[in-house]
């Protein structure tokens, strides 16, 4: 299996503009759950509860180095889909490898919804989401030399 990206926490001084310090202390890096698994699943730094209908931005503390030619699609965890209806509120995380760069250092952002009719809790230290790596390619005719700056939106700003 060839090894493309390496998971790392950002900066206690990026995390601290959204988080406190007890909460990055506490961030688990994304792993997989069995080595058959093609998710690597990603940890909630801290306990949260949403009632149907509401919505909440976690801050993961993490950011990951990813190799050319790769991206990390973000998904919500399987079970909590199923089970409640959790989706992510752009559909699909799409983490590009120049966003390791980006002013915010690569820190993901997972903003959730519960559009079931029951309340979910994630406790500290559980998994609700899921990232997968995928290769992609380009176009012949692609000439693109832009490099990214800032963060999460930032590529169709000049």
């Amino acid at each position: 299996m060839q090894k493309i990206a390496k998971f790392e926490k950002v900066s206690i001084t990026e995390f601290l503009k959204c988080g406190s310090k007890e909460t990055f202390d506490g961030v688990i890096l994304p792993r997989r759950a069995t080595a058959g698994s093609a998710g690597y699943d990603f940890f909630s730094p801290v306990t949260f509860t949403l009632e149907p209908g509401e919505t909440a931005k976690i801050a993961t503390g993490v950011r990951v180095k990813i190799a050319d030619g790769w991206v990390l699609m973000i998904y919500p965890r399987s079970s909590l889909g199923f089970k409640y209806r959790l989706t992510l509120n752009n559909t699909v995380g799409v983490i590009d490898s120049d966003y390791y760069n980006a002013e915010n250092e690569g820190h993901i952002f997972i903003k959730l919804t519960n559009c079931g009719d029951k309340p979910l809790t994630v406790e500290k230290g559980k998994a609700f989401a899921q990232g997968v790596f995928t290769p992609f390619g380009i176009t012949e005719d692609d000439d693109c030399i832009a490099a990214r700056t800032g963060g999460i939106g930032s590529t169709d700003r000049p």
